[in-house]
């Protein structure tokens, strides 16, 4: 019996949801936190032409199971203040409107166990002065809803509360139907009073939002945990459609304007079909229901018939003008609760509407000249809307394209509608706007970009949507409210003067309807999907030229065996310039220190590496432990085991050797040598191997450093198991804000910054501990007092906060002795073993990102976290008792100076394999860039060495696998060698390396991508030629004459007389070619090598690279191998061509030579090929027939009529088949040479749509694997012997899982050996292979066969982990990979797979947490982290 592991190796990227609210800061104080310039008053930067930006809420976006909320970060023009310094680049889209540029920033990211189906933002509807929040709602299969609002104290979405209407007590509202055409979707009342959830078709649910306090005073305890509350839902309750005869419910919307939420219901009276459709389509109508939560009545307050058919999507139109658009393929209507009122008095026609295109038809059989038109022929199908303004609608059509819709309108009537062009963008599959002057367009097709846009005429008074609440004036917030009661009366005072001044419009807009509209595109997320195919291929990873910098310089490149480090050093000369700048940024490395066992060579870099260990004064007897500069790069600081030098270029300033720090003097030195360093100009942080620290503090006057012991670790007697330096750069150092106000009256501000000369803007400098006892503590540098402490940090909590504000003992004081007494004493025996042995916290640029703060563990892994602020109430500290005046000014002083609202949020590393540890002490693998080819990050060395790169606010993780373990690593910057690095191997090969430039690295894989101008269909990878066949096609333009006369059976005779054909136009064509790509290098362009091209209205269905044993010449050919099929309409039998080319590649042309050996048409599509045994095997229509290759023709020698529709894909092992179809489930089949037979083994006997298919070998064992439709994945075994089988005709179950994304391509690779293989080779686990696997939503996984114990052990921490993790939105893991069967009768299969994304979980646990669990289950956490970890290594392929 196999078993399987189910792993993502690469999320989902393609965003199918997006929506804008104000989630992690509320639409008051929003502001100010927005902006990058430290001026309080954003206004009064602006020039007076713009409007200003406002308010900018977050983006939220869902792409299937993965949720992120981002916030904008808008960067004003630098010209418009004087402290910003100019940038060096311009930022991207240029200047618009007072803003260069505009940025999205990773707030929170989220695996969810469920694919997100709808997402809507539950506004705050304007109370409390804008001040509440807004929250998050998410809809999952099928009828479950959950709300999500932002908690402050843990950084994070937090359950606010769930609602589900699944299950036995809720049967009833399926109506014995199983399958629906789509899932739950939510839509939100503007002002965020209710909400309603279309669920099973024809059930609506209402959400109703609990009030706001209604009393005087706002009583915020009851709502809120922070400082502000977030909206919130009270109860919901289901209103049933079909009782209010509606039976095919297409669309809901809430509409604006109206004192109760009204949604407006989009509904099909009676069905029309194809057939039909001439005279039967107007069957549409849209109901407007007032919704009163309070006694559950939704009485019909007014409904508009004769709606087209092919209406489907509505547009709530905003205040002042409301109403409601609905749209259809080729017409949009406008109809309001107004315009019926006064065309049923006037007699008019009720309705406002634009035909689009010819198929438009009107209402009463009306003439179709009398139809307003928009000015050219669009269609609105599977279009994407929003409002850039309250008059002006967005739409993203199905091309691309964005249009604009202006409502031209009147008071509060609209007249007309127009329809203009825009541009062209990528295709979307939803759109929001963020604030008054961006939108967001996400997409899972392309890339999904932010874009900034700005109107040319008099911009509106309002932001659009529900964000007018907010902009309105205190004052005259009664007047809108009574303005709104007044408005859904009886409709007597539209008019009235009070309620056009207070919207800013005058009687007509018919100027405005000439807007214009400026775009500059901000910011882009990459995506991968979808996937349709994939290959995998060697990588060129060496430059060809790269040993030709290594020839010009006299040292040659030896092997460095024992390297213990390397650092590259500036110097500058005499200049004490302290200009900063560009300057800074772009000076070359002058030496680069090798450290070896027992010597350290230096190395001249300025231009050429050359050796100049012999004349330069650094110590050079013995390995060296670290180096760096100091004084503002003036100076290189040395430190060895015993000492430091000083020196300034090649000569020796200062030297010095560091005394003991243990009492006994001499007989302790031996003991007391360096372990390891952190520098922070101008300080050099020390641990000795005693576990003692020490300082030197440099005096930038003179240059020359002094070694302080810390008076706090004189005595003490904690051992420091980690310890490095913070410095917290720039003019606003990012610390100092999690500080109380107090901070800057105390002296210890003026003391930082006034001792020893330093400038303001030179920074803060913190020291950051870890004890042997797993404790944290933060001290600012040099006073050592203590401004951060936490205990047990090395159990790696979710969240960590100071302990000294948030102690669970009262008193502060008996608080901090019983730390100081608990050091020696473990709480668990077990974790006393694991402890930090390396610290690293890092801020990099821009000035308003957060510090990183990362750990690693003696057992290897790696704790990541991210520091926020979080606001603690102003008196946390509560005494029992009478204290004495002098304590409380003690705690007082204490508590001013310390960094109170710090906290660190843990970020989950997953995707990282940990270190296998060496039992050596190990020497510092964390080495921090500030520009390696333009990137930052920090890169870690050793024997799983890996790239954290910062992008947005998040750390992307890059394992670099190329050259295996890396012993060194440091950056370098000369003439040859732009921003690139050296890094060592363990073998002592040393590598002078820049990155691909053209990759993008802010993804999960680094992604390089090449337009190819066409779409692609299939791609394969010719091994030996290093080149990629890919099947792409390109649309073309042809007459529609020449398209009609192909569609005609040359065969049959013409149906058509030839001069009928005289039609006008062109119609677009796909024409097909196979095009033969090569990367030439891996960083440069990909190149088309050899074009081949289909004949017309051919298309290329697959693409293989076979292997053929010619019987003529008695040798293995390997060709290439495409199968085609003429789509030529209906009435035209089906036929394809099998084609063979063989493929010649010169070194001398750059060409390659493609010739076509054979070709052969054939009945039926050829839609699958492989070769066989030196046969080639070609699915044709509906059956498969293996040919045999003379060298000059196929020729039949089997065939077998499976009964398939048509083969997605065929698989091939030893003599074994695997064909599956896109009905009819897979058929598994050999081929026996002998007699020339392809016989049928077993089949499944279930309807099953396949997508892909592929054979799981695990040692001797095989498995079929096949994906479907419905998202799921099947491993299927062949036994013939068991009964269940029917005598092996059936195909049994070995496991199901719902995958949650639709797979289109497997691709079978042999797993790497882990460390366990490496102990026992005779194992069976040589010959494992997982299948690597795409989906159409853009993420990669994995499914790897595993071992039954690993399997029994990970299985039951699987179902411990269901109930004790605690799941966002509180899903269920569980339900979520159930397998789906959409209705169909299916019988359970086993459950053999475990899943990764849940077990992944267990490392983000507490480490007591970790071993609770583990006992639990009878097995210990280093057993169930090495099989975690081992399941990375052996599928890590690339």
């Amino acid at each position: 019996m196999s078993y399987a592991a189910y792993k993502m190796m690469h999320l989902p990227t393609g965003i199918e949801h997006c929506a804008s609210g104000f989630i992690t800061h509320s639409a008051a104080d929003s502001t100010p936190r927005i902006t990058q310039i430290p001026a309080d008053d954003l206004d009064s930067d602006w020039p007076t032409s713009t409007k200003p930006i406002g308010p900018i809420p977050n983006l939220i976006t869902a792409a299937a199971n993965v949720l992120e909320v981002y916030k904008v970060r808008i960067l004003e023009d630098s010209s418009a203040s004087a402290d910003s310094k100019p940038t060096a680049e311009p930022k991207r889209g240029g200047l618009l409107a007072g803003v260069s540029g505009a940025s999205l920033e990773l707030v929170c990211h989220y695996r969810l166990h469920g694919n997100v189906e709808s997402l809507g933002v539950l506004p705050n509807g304007g109370v409390d002065g804008g001040k509440r929040r807004d929250s998050i709602i998410l809809t999952f299969q099928d009828a479950k809803i959950s709300i999500l609002e932002f908690d402050d104290s843990m950084h994070g979405l937090r359950t606010s509360s769930m609602h589900c209407f699944e299950g036995p007590d809720w049967m009833h509202l399926k109506r014995g139907r199983e399958c629906f055409a789509r899932g739950p979707r939510v839509k939100v009342d503007p002002l965020g009073r209710c909400a309603a959830v279309l669920v099973y078709g024809l059930q609506m649910i209402v959400l109703k939002a609990a009030e706001a306090s209604s009393g005087l005073v706002g009583e915020d305890n009851a709502f809120s945990s922070g400082p502000a509350g977030a909206s919130r839902i009270d109860s919901s309750y289901v209103v049933g459609l079909r009782d209010l005869d509606m039976k095919h419910v297409k669309d809901i919307i809430f509409m604006h304007g109206y004192i109760e939420p009204v949604v407006v219901i989009l509904h099909e009276k009676e069905l029309t079909w194809a057939g039909r459709v001439s005279l039967k389509h107007h069957t549409c109508m849209i109901s407007a229901l007032s919704i009163n939560t309070t006694l559950k009545q939704h009485p019909l307050i007014w409904s508009a018939t004769n709606l087209p058919h092919d209406a489907y999507k509505l547009l709530a139109v905003p205040s002042p003008i409301g109403g409601v658009l609905v749209i259809g393929a080729n017409t949009i209507h406008y109809h309001s609760q107004l315009l019926i009122t006064c065309n049923t008095l006037n007699g008019q026609s009720a309705s406002c509407f634009l035909a689009l295109n010819n198929f438009a038809v009107p209402v009463d059989g009306s003439s179709t000249q009398d139809m307003p038109r928009s000015g050219f022929t669009t269609e609105l199908d599977a279009s994407n809307a929003t409002w850039l303004t309250n008059d002006v609608a967005m739409f993203s059509t199905k091309t691309g394209e964005l249009l604009l819709l202006t409502l031209v309108y009147d008071g509060r009537i609209v007249q007309r509608l127009e329809l203009s062009k825009s541009r062209a963008s990528v295709l979307t599959s939803d759109i929001t706007t963020i604030g008054n002057s961006l939108f967001f367009l996400g997409s899972r097709l392309g890339d999904s970009l932010l874009v900034q846009y700005n109107s040319g005429v008099g911009a509106p008074t309002l932001t659009p949507g529900a964000k007018e609440e907010v902009e309105d004036i205190e004052s005259d917030a009664p007047l809108a409210k009574r303005l709104r009661r007044s408005s859904s009366d009886a409709l007597q005072d539209i008019f009235n003067g009070d309620e056009l001044s207070l919207y800013g419009t005058g009687p007509n807009n018919a100027q405005l309807s000439q807007k214009t509209f400026m775009f500059a595109v901000r910011d882009s997320l990459l995506n991968i999907g979808p996937l349709k195919d994939f290959s995998y291929g060697l990588r060129l990873n060496a430059d060809p030229n790269a040993t030709g910098i290594a020839k010009q310089s006299n040292y040659e490149l030896e092997s460095l065996p024992g390297c213990k480090g390397i650092w590259t050093v500036y110097h500058k000369n005499a200049r004490s310039d302290s200009s900063k700048g560009s300057a800074d940024e772009d000076e070359y490395h002058a030496y680069l220190i090798i450290s070896l066992e027992n010597r350290t060579m230096v190395l001249q870099t300025a231009n050429n590496l050359e050796e100049v260990t012999e004349n330069v004064d650094y110590y050079v007897q013995g390995s060296t432990i670290a180096a760096g500069n100091l004084f503002g790069r003036r100076r290189v600081i040395q430190i060895f085991a015993r000492g430091a030098r000083i020196l300034d270029g090649a000569f020796m300033t200062q030297d010095l050797s560091f005394k003991s720090s243990n009492l006994e003097g001499g007989s302790g030195s031996e003991s007391t040598i360096v372990s390891s360093v952190a520098i922070a100009d101008p300080y050099v942080l020390l641990r000795m191997t005693d576990g003692s620290i020490q300082l030197l503090v440099g005096d930038p006057s003179t240059c020359t450093v002094t070694v302080s012991i810390p008076p706090l670790f004189e005595s003490s007697s904690k051992l420091v198991s980690a310890c490095t330096l913070y410095h917290d750069k720039g003019p606003e150092p990012w610390l100092r804000k999690t500080s109380t106000d107090a901070w800057l009256s105390t002296g210890i501000g003026e003391a930082i910054d006034g001792a020893d000369g330093m400038t303001h803007d030179q920074g803060d400098v913190y020291c950051v501990l870890c004890y042997e006892t797993g404790n944290l503590e933060i001290f600012d540098v040099p006073n050592f007092t203590c401004v951060f402490s936490a205990d047990k940090f090395v159990s790696g909590k979710s969240n960590i906060l100071d302990t000294f504000f948030n102690s669970p003992a009262n008193d502060p004081g008996k608080q901090m002795i019983k730390n100081a007494d608990d050091a020696g004493h473990s709480r668990k025996e077990s974790t006393h073993s694991i402890k930090v042995v390396e610290l690293s916290m890092q801020r990099w640029a821009p000035e308003h990102s957060r510090p990183f703060l990362l750990g690693i563990l003696s057992d290897g892994s790696i704790l990541c976290y991210h520091a926020y602020i979080y606001e603690v109430s102003e008196n946390p500290i509560k005494v029992d008792g009478i204290v004495s005046s002098q304590n409380s000014t003690n705690l007082r002083n204490i508590s001013a100076s310390r960094l109170r609202n710090l906290r660190f949020v843990r970020v989950p590393l997953d995707t990282y394999a940990k270190e296998d540890i060496s039992s050596g002490i190990s020497s510092q693998r964390i080495t921090v860039f500030k520009n390696v080819g333009g990137l930052q990050g920090l890169f870690l060395s050793g024997s799983r060495p890996a790239w954290f790169m910062m992008f947005r606010e998040r750390l992307r993780i890059h394992p670099q696998v190329c050259d295996g373990p890396i012993a060194a690593f440091t950056v370098l910057h000369n003439v040859n060698c732009n921003h690139g690095f050296i890094y060592i191997t363990s073998e002592g090969a040393l590598k002078i390396c820049q990155l691909p430039a053209l990759s993008s690295y802010d993804n999960y894989w680094p992604v390089q991508k090449i337009a190819l101008k066409g779409t692609p269909h299939q791609v394969t990878y010719f091994a030996e030629k290093n080149l990629y066949p890919i099947i792409v096609s390109v649309p073309v333009l042809k007459p529609i004459n020449q398209v009609v006369s192909s569609l005609i059976d040359q065969e049959a005779g013409n149906q058509f007389e030839q001069d009928n054909l005289n039609f006008e136009g062109t119609y677009p064509v796909e024409e097909f070619e196979v095009r033969i790509m090569e990367s030439e290098k891996s960083s440069g362009p990909w190149q088309t090598r050899a074009t081949i091209p289909m004949q017309s209205s051919e298309n290329a269905l697959t693409v293989r690279v076979v292997t053929l044993f010619n019987s003529t010449t008695q040798a293995n050919e390997t060709l290439l191998a495409i199968g085609t099929a003429f789509v030529q309409g209906e009435d035209v039998a089906g036929r394809g061509r099998v084609l063979l080319y063989s493929v010649e590649k010169d070194s001398d042309n750059v060409q390659a030579k493609v010739s076509e050996v054979y070709s052969k048409e054939l009945k039926g599509a050829i839609s699958a090929l492989a070769s066989l045994q030196g046969h080639l095997l070609i699915a044709s229509g509906p059956k498969i027939i293996l040919h045999k290759w003379t060298g000059s023709e196929l020729n039949g020698v089997a065939f077998y009529d499976v009964p398939p529709l048509y083969v997605v894909s065929l698989n091939i092992v030893k003599n074994f088949i695997l064909l599956g179809d896109i009905h009819k489930s897979i058929y598994f089949l050999s081929w026996k040479e002998q007699g020339s037979q392809l016989n049928l083994l077993a089949k499944d006997f279930g309807s099953l749509d396949c997508l892909a298919t592929e054979f799981l070998i695990d040692g001797s064992t095989l498995s079929l694997t096949v994906s479907d439709d419905q998202k799921n994945v099947q491993i299927f075994y062949y036994a013939p012997k068991m009964s269940e089988s029917w005598k092996g005709q059936k195909l049994l179950s070995r496991a199901e899982f719902h995958v949650g994304a639709h797979i289109t391509k497997f691709l079978r690779l042999q797993l790497l050996p882990t460390s366990a293989d490496r102990t026992n080779p005779g194992s069976d686990k040589t010959n494992r292979f997982g299948l690597l696997f795409g989906t159409l939503d853009g993420s990669i996984g994995c499914i790897s066969p595993l071992d039954e114990l690993t399997f029994r052990r990970l299985q039951s921490l699987q179902r411990k982990l269901v109930d004790s993790v605690s799941h966002v939105a509180g899903l269920n893991p569980r339900s979520f990979r159930h397998f789906h069967s959409n209705g169909k009768a299916h019988r359970p299969g086993p459950d053999s797979i475990v899943d990764c994304e849940l077990l992944y979980d267990f490392e983000m646990l507490p480490l007591e947490q970790q071993l609770d669990i583990a006992h639990q289950i009878g097995t210990t956490r280093a057993q169930i982290m090495s099989n975690l970890n081992d399941l990375i290594l052996s599928t890590s392929f690339l």
